[in-house]
């Protein structure tokens, strides 16, 4: 078999024991060896010597570990979000800054679909629009005919004008889970969680955990290819519960031109029953024998809460700020731990989302009675999200075993609501608390949760660094990380809790051959902000060079 040599400018090894080289040997899809040009080609003679990144930086492939490949329709161009976003085929997404250009793009859309097509917008926070609000009234005067859906940012909050309520047979009786009810008691429109969204969307021909398409999976592997991304989860994921939905996902990770290794966790939160939770931890078992270097089985998916911006994630005391409810459990305390135990008893890895410090609470509840039950070690159980988690908990986590999957990008994309609006000025320095996490010894990673936030491992990490919000105030310095420390949250941290750190996460000989291809070395950056400047050149996949589209048609790739 040939060995290739790849010469770089720098290897940043993310291997302490090697930390840096100006080479790598491959041999198939994986690391053979890693050094300088002139030493491995001394090693291995013969070798084909590929300079195509001599003037380039060599990281390991960022690994995502939760991302959402089947919200694919939620990538689409008609984009509401106050931040700027950039499509998977590179075309930018300007978005709307105030609430008078949400208005305006709807118009200027329903302007342009044919008259039975419905709109489906998606992106929007109204948090970042304060004193306006979105409503039934609001949407029927861009068109009471056709059916639209407005998909707010933090995906558990829509918004549909009376055409789509109509069709969907919602009115005053209705009493569905979800449906808000104004003073008239009609829906006003704002369908809360998935129980309600749903149905809506269905409605609109998109089925967001009805299984995965050709189409939705290349989209995240190209936007996943932009931004040096090389493995990611689609945490939600319903493939193998559906007829030919682990074909579809075989057929695609198969491609030569699929840039991506994905790990479809297994959608566990609908089983209503201890044994309906059992059958479906026996088939996602089971189907560990079919898994091939592109396709990793046997994580699980549950969810216990909602969103802190939204005001339906689980809270302790003292709660939000503004007295608002205690949130939303999404599964009912009871059934959740019998869903944890089946899915731990079948010896799978569990990611559980978890926002609300309550929320977390009730999973390590579960982790021990779960343990108690039936001993397992090195079972690697994720809170994800775990936004409040507190230090008592964190201590906890490490004795337990369980990690935690941070979501760093909150303090950017919400960071000025959080201090005005959810939890204060005060318990905001104890958000998303990346150093009480490493200091407790419990192994962490940072996530995007796309589409909810970008696909873009090196901003998420460099909010967990800098901690400041767009508008310069603080996060507290007290839970900085290192840009190190960051991006070890990116690589090895997830690949740790995707149980796949002994083949993803560093550049390391056995390891598989992939590789972000940056224009900067992210360790040397003067300010953590310097991290999202970085430029992605593409991504290096078992060997297979994918050059991402803002790097131009020439060039190292």
């Amino acid at each position: 078999m040939t060995v290739t040599i790849l010469t770089a400018r720098l290897v940043r090894t993310m291997d302490d024991a090697v930390p840096t080289a100006t080479a790598v040997a491959i041999r198939g899809d994986r690391i053979l060896a890693v050094g300088t040009g002139e030493g491995l080609a001394a090693t291995y003679p013969g070798a084909v010597v590929d300079g195509r990144y001599a003037d380039a930086v060599l990281t390991p492939g960022f690994v995502e570990a939760h991302s959402h490949m089947g919200l694919g329709a939620l990538l689409g161009p008609h984009y509401l979000g106050f931040f700027p976003r950039t499509a998977p085929d590179g075309a930018p997404r300007p978005g709307a800054q105030s609430f008078d250009e949400v208005l305006a793009a709807l118009r200027a859309w329903d302007a342009e679909l044919a008259p039975e097509e419905p709109l489906l917008a998606h992106g929007l926070d109204m948090l970042a629009h304060p004193g306006a609000a979105l409503n039934r009234h609001v949407l029927d005067a861009v068109s009471t005919t056709r059916p639209i859906l407005v998909v707010h940012q933090s995906l558990h909050v829509a918004t549909a004008n009376s055409a789509l309520l109509e069709a969907l047979g919602w009115h005053a009786g209705t009493d569905a889970t979800g449906v808000v009810h104004g003073e008239d008691a009609l829906p006003t429109g704002e369908l809360h969680e998935l129980v309600a969204m749903t149905p809506a969307l269905e409605a609109l021909g998109v089925h967001a955990f009805g299984g995965s398409t050709a189409a939705g999976m290349l989209d995240l592997a190209h936007d996943a290819r932009n931004h040096g991304c090389t493995t990611a989860t689609d945490l939600a994921n319903t493939d193998l519960l559906r007829p030919g939905g682990l074909d579809t996902l075989l057929e695609v990770t198969a491609r030569d031109d699929f840039p991506l290794r994905v790990v479809p966790a297994t959608f566990g939160a609908p089983t209503r029953s201890a044994e309906e939770a059992a059958q479906v931890a026996a088939l996602v078992a089971s189907s560990q024998g079919s898994a091939t270097s592109k396709l990793h089985l046997g994580t699980v998916k549950l969810m216990l809460d909602g969103s802190i911006q939204q005001f339906t994630a689980r809270l302790q005391e003292p709660g939000y700020l503004g007295g608002e409810g205690p949130g939303v459990w999404s599964t009912d305390p009871d059934l959740f731990r019998e869903q944890f135990h089946a899915f731990h008893a079948a010896g799978l890895n569990i990611h559980v989302h978890a926002n609300g410090d309550e929320a977390t609470e009730l999973v390590l509840d579960a982790v021990e009675e779960a343990l108690a039950r039936t001993p397992r070690w090195n079972h690697r159980h994720t809170v994800t999200h775990s936004q409040l988690s507190t230090r008592a908990q964190y201590r906890r986590m490490a004795e337990l075993g369980v990690c935690a999957n941070i979501f760093s990008n909150h303090i950017w994309y919400w960071g000025d609501q959080h201090i005005d609006a959810t939890v204060g000025p005060d318990r905001v320095l104890r958000m998303c608390a990346a150093r009480t996490a490493i200091d407790a010894g419990v192994t962490i990673a940072f996530h995007c949760d796309t589409p909810v936030t970008p696909l873009d491992p090196l901003a998420t990490a460099s909010y967990a660094v800098e901690r400041r919000t767009p508008t310069g105030r603080s996060w507290g310095e007290a839970e900085a990380v290192t840009v190190k420390e960051a991006l070890e949250a990116i690589t090895i941290g997830p690949a740790y809790q995707l149980k796949l750190d002994h083949l993803l996460g560093s550049i390391v000989p056995g390891k598989y051959a992939d590789f972000a291809v940056l224009d900067l070395d992210p360790l040397v950056v003067a300010e953590p902000r310097e991290l999202r400047e970085i430029a992605v050149v593409g991504t290096v996949v078992g060997g297979a060079h994918f050059r991402a589209p803002a790097a131009g048609p020439a060039g190292p790739a």
